[in-house]
């Protein structure tokens, strides 16, 4: 395996259950060993908790996983069946390619300044760095950029979260979501600047283009990821939107090749279509999909992809296809709402906020093709 998130870690796993003897090796550029990404932009950051380890390492240990940090691939030979890491080749009878993504970097002047989070040296670089910072400015709406804006806000600092849409997310969620997000954002004490772009950065300010200068002693760009899949691609795995393509099952049309998790652009079953997803569960299960295949389990991807937010103390949950929507329907109730997105007709994505019913209705119906709730 290459990569040590949720879907190297979820693959390596599934293998070992089902093939109890053959060797295992999970090869990962990261220093450290694996972690949870979820805590690193809310409990992490804002000093709640040290303790992200995905697994302790006697699990590997236990498993007869053996895992080899800080070894970035710099060759694959699909040919030779040899991946070459970390300054040594290593041969390999099923490769599985989880290598994630990385931040994209901030095409300004000066873009290079601000602060990146994803891993967890770049989420304890932050912290350290908030720890001596009164103002911050957090550039990207996503929703590491809205959790990351939360947690420093409540931290203390005078924060400013600035994004080119008019509110955070407004082509992915749609405009009355966007408003719910800003509300949540600036009750946590952040402030929430919509429809500006990033002009450059200077030491301590932000100049974006309606020509404010916003002074931060941070600035954290959360401004989105890029596939890691340039060793593949240069290998000749087919690659397509920056992705690696594989199957339902996880494999490539490379002989003894599979991917999964943010690298991947995989086929699901239900959605009869092929899917770009970057959430930590459905990473999960595309590894685990790819650890039975490569263990002779003919599984596959069926699930409809989802996952939870945490924006200050309000959660919220999203399933969808991930590949637009042609109308959406907000429904307040109560100390939350629930948002339906449909197509055709049909239900393609369901957000709520402390409407857990919802979120579980609308994965059954976006699984079934059906309709969304009228009321």
């Amino acid at each position: 395996m290459i990569g040590s998130g949720p879907a190297g870690v979820g693959a390596a796993e599934e293998f070992r259950k089902q093939q109890a003897d053959v060797p295992v090796r999970i090869l990962t550029a990261d220093c450290d060993e694996p972690y949870e990404r979820p805590p690193l932009s809310k409990e992490f950051l804002r000093g709640e908790t040290d303790e992200v380890s995905m697994r302790p390492s006697s699990w590997f240990a236990e498993r007869d996983l053996e895992l080899i940090t800080d070894a970035p691939v710099t060759e694959i030979d699909t040919d030779a069946r040899t991946v070459t890491a970390g300054g040594r080749r290593q041969e390999y009878r099923h490769l599985i390619l989880a290598s994630g993504a990385s931040p994209r970097p901030l095409p300004v002047p000066g873009g290079g300044r601000a602060l990146q989070l994803r891993s967890l040296q770049d989420a304890q670089r932050l912290r350290a760095s908030s720890q001596g910072a009164q103002s911050a400015v957090v550039i990207g709406a996503g929703f590491i950029g809205c959790e990351a804006a939360a947690s420093l806000a409540r931290n203390g600092l005078a924060v400013t979260l600035v994004a080119p849409d008019a509110v955070p997310q407004e082509k992915r969620l749609g405009t009355e979501a966007g408003r719910r997000l800003v509300t949540l954002i600036e009750q946590t004490g952040a402030r929430f600047s919509g429809g500006v772009r990033v002009r450059e950065i200077r030491p301590g300010a932000v100049v974006l283009d309606d020509g404010a200068t916003v002074e931060a002693d941070l600035i954290l760009a959360a401004t989105g990821v890029e596939p890691n899949s340039a060793a593949a691609e240069a290998a000749g795995v087919p690659v397509d939107q920056s992705r690696i393509v594989v199957d339902a099952g996880m494999m490539t049309r490379t002989p003894g090749v599979s991917a999964a998790g943010d690298v991947a652009l995989a086929f699901n079953t239900t959605a009869g279509r092929s899917l770009a997803v970057e959430h930590w569960q459905d990473a999960a299960e595309q590894g685990a999909i790819a650890g039975a295949r490569a263990a002779g389990d003919q599984q596959s991807w069926s699930d409809v992809p989802g996952f939870w937010t945490t924006i200050g103390d309000t959660t919220l949950k999203y399933h969808a296809w991930g590949d637009g929507y042609e109308r959406s329907r907000l429904i307040a109730h109560g100390d939350g709402f629930t948002v339906w997105y449909e197509s055709g007709g049909v239900a393609v994505a369901v957000l709520t906020c402390n409407a857990d019913d919802d979120y579980e209705l609308g994965e059954g119906l976006i699984r079934a093709g059906a309709a969304a709730p009228v009321l």
